[in-house]
């Protein structure tokens, strides 16, 4: 009777497999690729082309997404060099946002989306970082001082005033330096002289 309830429970149970799979390089190709598929995503290019080819429509690749979450954990995320590849990566986990991103347009906001954050990200970063000055102490006012004594006049002698200067000639502008009027110096304007510079160059 025992013998017969044993039969049953082991043909119940579901038989392990005889030899469990261990990778040859104790994970560290797996750990590799996973992690360069990871930072993949941080590339919308990518991200489309994914959704262009229909991978977003395979249950089992989906599943690979939600495995793939792992990532976010401590232990994992000090690997990651591109941090934007975990914020598509939560994404991804959105039916809506899958769709979304098979159209070009949606791949060129995204894409708009992260220049414009990588952009600025430092500066408002560094707004909320960096403490703020402490604020200028008010002055506070003064306390009543007496006012000076008053100054009496003083006459000055009429003696005592220099003489008025004259008023300075006016500086002369460049036109004034120009040869005057009349001048006996000839003038060398090609325009005017006689010779005819066509002529001159068939001539040679």
């Amino acid at each position: 009777m025992d013998s017969n309830q044993e039969t049953e429970a082991s043909a119940n149970t579901p038989s392990l497999p005889k030899s469990v799979y261990k990778d040859p390089d104790d994970g560290r190709q797996r750990f590799l690729l996973e992690l360069e598929f990871v930072q993949c995503l941080a590339n919308p290019t990518y991200i489309h082309y994914l959704a262009q080819n229909r991978y977003f429509e395979d249950e089992a690749f989906i599943g690979y997404l939600k495995y793939l979450q792992y990532w976010q954990r401590p232990e994992y995320i000090k690997f990651i060099m591109y941090p934007h590849c975990l914020y598509f990566l939560e994404l991804l986990q959105n039916s809506n946002f899958r769709n979304a991103m098979a159209h070009p347009g949606n791949k060129e906001l995204a894409h708009r989306q992260q220049f414009y954050y990588w952009k600025n990200y430092r500066n408002n970063r560094m707004k909320h970082i960096l403490p703020k000055p402490p604020p200028e102490p008010v002055a506070a006012p003064p306390a009543s001082v007496p006012p000076p004594p008053p100054v009496p006049p003083s006459t000055i002698p009429v003696s005592a005033v220099p003489p008025p200067q004259p008023a300075p000639s006016p500086a002369l502008s460049p036109m004034q330096y120009a040869i005057p009027h009349g001048s006996a110096l000839p003038k060398n304007d090609l325009r005017t002289s006689g010779v005819d510079r066509r002529k001159r160059k068939k001539e040679v």
